[in-house]
C-alpha cells in the first residue's frame, strides 16, 4: 500500500518502500536466527554490536555524500553511542548480558544513524547553496570552519526535532517499542515506564553528541563540499 501511495503521488520512493520492506523482512529474519548463539558469548555480543555500528557508519555515509569523505560518518555515530551506551553498563542502569545490551545499542546506534544523515545532508545543502554568504564571512576575517559553522549549524541542528519530539510526545501520541515490548513479557506499566524513559534520555543524548559532531566534521569539510 505504501509503494502505491508513493506512487500515485509521484513521491520518487514507489520501490524504495517495497525493497526496505523486503529487506526488513529478511534481516529480521535473519537476526531471529542467529540472536539466541549470539547472547549466549560476550564475543559474540561484541561483534554483532561492531557489526550493527559498521552498517549504520555506511549507510550514514553514503546518504550524506557520495565522495570519499563519507567515512566520516563513522565518527559522530561512535561519539555518540560510545560515551552514552558506556556509562548506563557502568552505572548499573543496563546489565551487560547480551540480551539487553544488543537491543540498547540498535536503538542508539540507529537514533545516531538518523541524527547523523539529517544533520549531515542539512549542513552540506546549507553550505552549497549559501556559498556566497560563506565567502562573506571569510572576507570579514572568520576562518574557514567558523564560516561554514555559521552558516549551516542552525539548519543542520534541526536533526534533533524527531527526538526530540518523540520525547515530548511519548505516552500522549506514541507508545514506544521498548514500553510495549515488556508489556507484551509481562512487566508492569511502572517497570515499562521507567525503562522506556531511560531509552528515550539515553537516546536523546546520543543524538545530540552526533549531532554536534556531524556539524563539526561538516565544517571542517571532512565531507567534502556538497552531496554528489
Amino acid at each position: 500500500m505504501g509503494a502505491v501511495v508513493a506512487w500515485l503521488g509521484r513521491l520518487g520512493h514507489g520501490r524504495a518502500v517495497v525493497t526496505a520492506s523486503l529487506r526488513a523482512a529478511v534481516q529480521l529474519g535473519a537476526v531471529s536466527a542467529v540472536i539466541a548463539w549470539v547472547i549466549a558469548s560476550s564475543a559474540a555480543v561484541a561483534g554483532f554490536i561492531l557489526l550493527m555500528y559498521g552498517v549504520a557508519a555506511f549507510t550514514a555515509g553514503r546518504r550524506v555524500t557520495r565522495g570519499r569523505g563519507g567515512w566520516w560518518a563513522a565518527v559522530p555515530i561512535v561519539a555518540g553511542v560510545a560515551p552514552v551506551l558506556g556509562a548506563l553498563a557502568a552505572g548499573g542502569v543496563i546489565s551487560t548480558k547480551g540480551v539487553v545490551i544488543i537491543p540498547v545499542a540498535g536503538i542508539l546506534l540507529g537514533g545516531c544513524l538518523t541524527a547523523t544523515t539529517l544533520a549531515g545532508r542539512r549542513a552540506l545543502d546549507e553550505l552549497t547553496q549559501r556559498r556566497g554568504e560563506v565567502e562573506a564571512a571569510l572576507s570579514l576575517g572568520f576562518t574557514p570552519r567558523e564560516a561554514a559553522l555559521e552558516i549551516c549549524r542552525p539548519a543542520a541542528a534541526q536533526a534533533l526535532v524527531p527526538a526530540l519530539d518523540q520525547t515530548r510526545t511519548v505516552g500522549l501520541v506514541t507508545l514506544p517499542g521498548a514500553f510495549v515490548g515488556m508489556l507484551l513479557g509481562g512487566a508492569s506499566p511502572v517497570q515499562a515506564g521507567i525503562v522506556q524513559l531511560v531509552v528515550l534520555v539515553a537516546l536523546l543524548a546520543a543524538e545530540a553528541v552526533a549531532t554536534l559532531v556531524t556539524i563539526e566534521v561538516a565544517a571542517r569539510g571532512r565531507f567534502g563540499a556538497a552531496r554528489q
